[in-house]
């Protein structure tokens, strides 16, 4: 399986301009974690952010939950801040809770649950980021 299908570039324009819900798995309110930088970033942007944590912190002004079943609201997407040996499992609580796209960060790869989450008729982008992608939604072929 390549990168590519990975990172379909339909997929990755639909959730990033179609879906105004993110809900941040591993968001915690340490400024200097990375998933902490991309949801302020998602935020300026217009996104709605959820902390995913089992904390359940508010992070970023919003309302932290435990878990994404816990959320009492719909989820657009479901990004994962968490090693590739733990994603997989977000990636299936996603398409439990009926969220309608499913992202993992840079470096965060589980083809097994690409596999799952796309039969489920969910798209997943893996290995890369909103803020690398942004940019390069102009150049993306409708």
């Amino acid at each position: 399986m390549s990168s590519f299908t990975w990172q379909h570039p339909d997929h990755i324009r639909f959730m990033l301009e179609d879906c105004d819900t993110w809900a941040v798995v591993g968001l915690s309110g340490d400024p200097l974690r990375t998933a902490y930088g991309v949801s302020a970033w998602l935020q300026a942007r217009g996104k709605r952010i959820v902390p995913i944590h089992p904390d359940a912190p508010t992070v970023l002004g919003e309302q932290g939950y435990p878990t994404l079943a816990e959320v009492p609201f719909a989820i657009d997407v479901v990004d994962v801040f968490r090693r590739s040996s733990a994603a997989g499992q977000f990636a299936d609580q996603a398409v439990q809770v009926g969220a309608r796209g499913v992202w993992l960060q840079l470096g965060v790869v589980d083809a097994e649950a690409f596999e799952r989450t796309t039969r489920a008729g969910v798209p997943m982008v893996m290995d890369t980021c909103p803020k690398i992608e942004w940019p390069r939604l102009d150049r993306r072929s409708a």
